[in-house]
């Protein structure tokens, strides 16, 4: 059943040979979207204040990405900033895992080392050496730092680091999933700063 029109939205129906044929699913989900992706605009640092945002670096696997994302929008949180090298937030595996959230969160491509150097705010990070997360002072704003799925957080922006968080491990898992890392940072944050 399609939606109703909108005077912003052109409506094409589609049968599900030509479906299968522009979707890059192997199980297209029965309705497809063809958008402009928004120009970049200028990190408004005022928009940082007062609340956190998560800051990713070099995130490779476009999965993670999307789940990061659709996290922040579930816990309010209005802002992802990414290094340059973290993978496109408009790849299509990205957009999918979002489920929606890429529209409500603001996502961000820059330099953090210039960044952080500009930016007057807490910056914590998720280290495996840190304060346990769970006894950790968030105040009312900051930034929150994530590393890379295989190699963490790269060592030129670890001493840009105020506070390093560590999540306490228990078991023997050598590492946690960066997104089930963030989920546990955002989760954290909505408990102890709301």
């Amino acid at each position: 059943m399609l939606p109703k029109n909108n005077a912003n939205i052109k409506l094409f129906e589609v049968n599900n040979a030509e479906l299968n044929k522009i979707s890059t699913l192997q199980t297209p989900q029965g309705i497809l979207a063809l958008v402009h992706i928004p120009a970049a605009e200028p990190l408004d640092f005022k928009k940082l204040q007062n609340c956190f945002s998560l800051v990713l670096d070099d995130i490779q696997d476009p999965g993670n990405l999307g789940t990061i994302i659709r996290t922040a929008d579930w816990f309010g949180i209005k802002n992802v900033i990414c290094s340059t090298t973290t993978v496109e937030a408009y790849n299509p595996k990205t957009v999918q895992s979002t489920m929606g959230s890429l529209c409500r969160v603001n996502v961000v491509y820059t330099d953090l080392i210039a960044f952080f150097n500009a930016v007057k705010l807490p910056i914590f990070g998720a280290l495996l050496e840190g304060k346990n997360i769970y006894e950790t002072n968030w105040g009312n704003e900051g930034l929150i730092l994530l590393g890379n799925e295989g190699h963490g957080i790269n060592n030129h922006l670890i001493e840009k680091i105020n506070i390093p968080v560590t999540i306490p491990r228990f078991g023997q898992a050598e590492s946690l999933n960066v997104a089930v890392s963030a989920a546990i940072f955002c989760s954290e944050l909505s408990r102890t700063t709301k």
